[in-house]
């Protein structure tokens, strides 16, 4: 009687259950998506089939199944399943389950996994109680992440797990989910003659942006809503499915690899010329919430990185939107923000000034410190390069050179040397104003090396 009391209380639990966590799937072949890790073949779907499942790291961005596939894997290993949350474990906790694991193991009974939410909070106390074990297969753990394990976790941990990366359901996959919740009689709505519109439906995945958990909460929000109005069918249109779901999720991670990422393609699109698309990721890091301090600081260094000297305006346009950002504001800055990125976008391209300093930079690194030449140095910090009569207004090297003002030679060209050793690192594009530059530093080299040529230099 007591197994049928327990029966009964465990039903009326589960049935309370929000709608997202009846509906996760049973079996691996019920999981939306995840095609890359766990179709025929992938390497996931092969460790299961030969039941050879190692420490691993599931990472990606919310409800796309991390916690599901988990336990997927303890019942279909048939191991023992242990789950915690890194932010919330103690060592102690961590000690009692590796020493049921070994007891387990030791009586004849199944391997123990240990699954742990949130594993990029784990910290070193806890990581030295479990790496040992993890290393020598006594338990088996599974760490689940929304961010980027190999920066936000320990490298030790990262080093003894297989990472799987999961990504957002497509929308057809979203639609199937919500469609099979709205048939299923026991664990969804079959029994209550919900009907869902197409256009409900593409909403719903739509805007969800992958989320499956998301998606399974609008719907049950437009079912719960309508019961009370109706006891016979409930029928959801596109104006109840965007009730239910007012706002679009938009996945973005302010501190892992959304925030990188969005600034990444903002800058490949204004280096690659492509306005519509600058834009575009600007006005998704925007409505995430992004700082506009931090577009602005992007932009500006992509001003001189990409653009350069092939419009030397985009570097002053960059400062003054960072300026004009700090005094205004949002939501009036994302104006000033689109005007920068579209001029920048359009502007001509040049990375030349940028290559120049780094191989200088590298020069500097990797060769001999080249001495400034004594025609060069300052007279006032170099005592020992005055001229005899402790003028220095004009100052010889060890050939007797003395430094030439260019503003007293004929077109401002000398033919002294500025270096201990000539070398060229600015080479100017066929791009923008760097054309009329490049002309214009091909005839001061010429001249300067014609006038070499007639002094003997």
């Amino acid at each position: 009687m007591s197994d049928l009391w327990a029966g009964k209380r465990e039903a009326k639990r589960a049935g309370a259950a929000p709608l997202a966590v009846r509906m996760r799937p049973r079996t691996i072949d019920e999981v939306a998506g995840q095609q890359h890790v766990l179709g025929e073949g992938k390497l996931l779907r092969r460790m299961l089939d030969a039941d050879t499942i190692t420490s691993l790291i599931l990472h990606g961005p919310p409800g796309t199944g991390k916690t599901t596939l988990a336990e997927l894997i303890a019942s279909h290993t048939a191991r023992h399943f242990e789950r915690e949350n890194a932010a919330s474990v103690g060592v102690k906790r961590i000690r009692e389950i590796i020493d049921s694991a070994v007891r387990r193991l030791e009586d004849g009974g199944p391997r123990t996994i240990l699954f742990l939410d949130e594993i990029h909070r784990f910290t070193k106390s806890q990581q030295d109680v479990l790496l040992g074990d993890v290393e020598r297969g006594l338990i088996t753990l599974i760490g689940a992440t929304t961010e980027n394990p190999l920066f936000a976790c320990n490298a030790a941990l990262v080093s003894r797990s297989t990472l799987f990366r999961l990504e957002p359901v497509d929308e057809a996959g979203v639609v199937d989910v919500l469609k099979r919740a709205i048939a299923d009689k026991d664990r969804g709505y079959g029994k209550l003659g919900v009907h869902a519109s197409d256009d409900a439906l593409a909403l719903w995945a739509n805007r969800c942006e992958g989320d499956v958990r998301r998606a399974l909460t609008a719907l049950e929000v437009a079912v719960l809503s309508q019961q009370k109005a109706s006891g016979e069918s409930i029928e959801i249109d596109l104006a109840v499915a965007e009730d239910s779901m007012q706002q679009r999720a938009i996945a973005y991670d302010h501190t892992g690899d959304g925030h990188y990422d969005a600034a990444s393609a903002m800058i490949k699109s204004v280096r690659g010329s492509d306005p519509d698309a600058a834009v575009y990721w600007i006005a998704l890091m925007l409505e995430a919430g992004e700082d506009p301090r931090f577009i602005a600081r992007r932009l500006a260094i992509l001003a001189s990185e990409d653009i350069g000297n092939a419009d030397p305006r985009g570097v002053v346009m960059a400062q003054a939107c960072w300026d004009l950002i700090e005094r205004i504001g949002l939501p009036e800055a994302r104006i000033t923000l689109g005007q920068l990125a579209t001029y920048l976008a359009c502007a001509p391209k040049s990375n030349a000034a940028y290559l120049a300093i780094d191989a200088a930079i590298a020069d500097v690194r990797g060769g001999r410190t080249q001495p400034v030449p004594m025609h060069l140095r300052d007279p006032n910090s170099s005592p020992a390069a005055l001229n005899p009569d402790g003028s220095g207004v004009r100052m010889r090297n060890r050939k007797g050179e003395r430094y030439k003002y260019s503003h007293d030679a004929e077109d401002g060209v000398t033919g002294q040397s500025y270096m201990g050793v000539e070398k060229t690192y600015y080479q100017p594009t066929a791009n923008g104003e760097e054309i009329r530059i490049g002309e214009r530093l091909a005839r001061i080299r010429s001249l300067r090396d014609q006038k070499r040529r007639e002094t003997g230099g």
